[in-house]
């Protein structure tokens, strides 16, 4: 396993981080975890080199705190670096801050985190948090021991980034990020400007919640067949991410024991600047091969909205180009709500008018609903 320092701290940890949102469950009402099995992965990666381990208040319906609480008694908590959340959106007053840190630290079973992170940081909750007084909290519960360091997860645009970034002496940054998002949320821009702050970025999402791993398009298939090494689409999008420096940790959500050990395996095998200029060029064209299938283009702005026959437009839009991308149309379709889409939209033209995009939207939804209906018959 390879090991990387966060800057202006003592941490040092394992460049492959254990992300606790996508545990083992069981297949019960509820999908509770299935505690044996997430133990014995748990057990399995801190013998195996992982120090780094990622959880939250909400993952697993709040229960995922609970369970590495438990799993890591028996002298394991003093083995690793433990990360978890502050969850921004139950907050309305500084007390609750307070609150919710010492439920996190009760159901953790520990008197401190390493890493303490605000949860989800996006421009508007940023300033909710700074306006109920997240600083002066912070600086307290690190006086009192509660928290080691300090940090935030993300997701805006760059120029939010870099505002929250240089608003306080952050030491972790939680970015999405893989070779899709490269110019997207935080960017690749952005994370090089928070190393060069001195703060260390932790990636989330390396395969977009699994998409880059579950169906691989033919034309995509056909640019890592012809690179000169033969790895898989899972191992190309993690060489990615560890080629890069700025990145300290790069959390995966493993599901089961096999995804744990062809990680171990991988992280093990490679490190930073891992990446020829060959296959640095070979994954621009992965990316640009599935950008290439976006049909619609929508951004998400909602400057179309409110349309005035109440059609959700991005809503139906955007998991539409997701579902393009990676050519998973079965499940959009299957949830897809005829009745919000062509059929009652006026032709009014406003959407378009408003578009700064310029997408042809009504052409689209009347596009999208002819493949539903042909969904539906097949």
């Amino acid at each position: 396993m390879n090991y990387r320092k966060f800057p202006g701290t003592d941490v040092t940890v394992s460049a492959l981080g254990m992300g606790c949102m996508r545990l083992p469950v069981q297949n019960v009402e509820g999908n509770p975890i299935d505690f044996a099995e997430a133990k014995k992965m748990v057990d399995y990666a801190i013998e195996s080199g992982i120090t780094y381990f990622d959880t939250a208040y909400g993952y697993h319906g709040e229960q995922s705190e609970v369970f590495v609480g438990e799993a890591l008694k028996g002298g394991l908590r003093e083995k690793i670096t433990l990360t978890t959340k502050l969850p921004c959106w139950k907050v309305e007053k500084r007390e609750d801050m307070d609150m919710l840190l010492d439920t996190q630290l009760k159901r953790l079973q520990t008197d401190h985190v390493d890493f303490y992170l605000l949860h989800a940081l996006s421009g508007q909750s940023f300033d909710k948090m700074v306006s109920l007084g997240v600083f002066e909290f912070l600086e307290d519960a690190q006086k009192k021991g509660k928290i080691r360091y300090p940090g935030f997860s993300f997701h805006d645009d760059a120029d939010t980034f870099r505002r929250i970034v240089d608003s306080y002496d952050w030491k972790l940054a939680q970015v999405q990020m893989n070779i899709l998002d490269e110019f997207k949320q935080a960017t690749m821009d952005g994370v090089r400007y928070a190393a060069s702050k001195g703060i260390g970025v932790v990636v989330m999402e390396p395969l977009r919640g699994g998409a880059l791993a579950k169906t691989v398009p033919a034309e995509v298939q056909k640019i890592y067949a012809a690179a000169s090494a033969k790895r898989s689409a899972i191992e190309w999008a993690f060489r990615f991410l560890i080629d890069k420096p700025e990145f300290v940790t790069i959390l995966s959500g493993m599901s089961d024991m096999a995804q744990l050990e062809d990680n171990i395996k991988t992280f093990s095998s490679c490190e930073a600047n891992c990446l020829s200029k060959e296959e640095s060029a070979m994954l621009t064209r992965v990316r640009e091969a599935y950008e290439s299938r976006v049909r619609v283009g929508c951004t998400g702005c909602e400057y179309c909205q409110p349309c005035p026959a109440g059609i959700p437009i991005p809503k139906i839009f955007r998991p539409y180009d997701r579902a393009s991308m990676f050519d998973d149309f079965a499940p959009y379709f299957a949830g897809y709500d005829a009745e919000k889409g062509k059929n009652i939209c006026l032709d009014c033209g406003a959407c378009e008018s408003a578009c700064p995009q310029h997408i042809a939207v009504r052409d689209c939804l009347a596009r999208i609903q002819e493949e539903y209906e042909q969904f539906k018959k097949a």
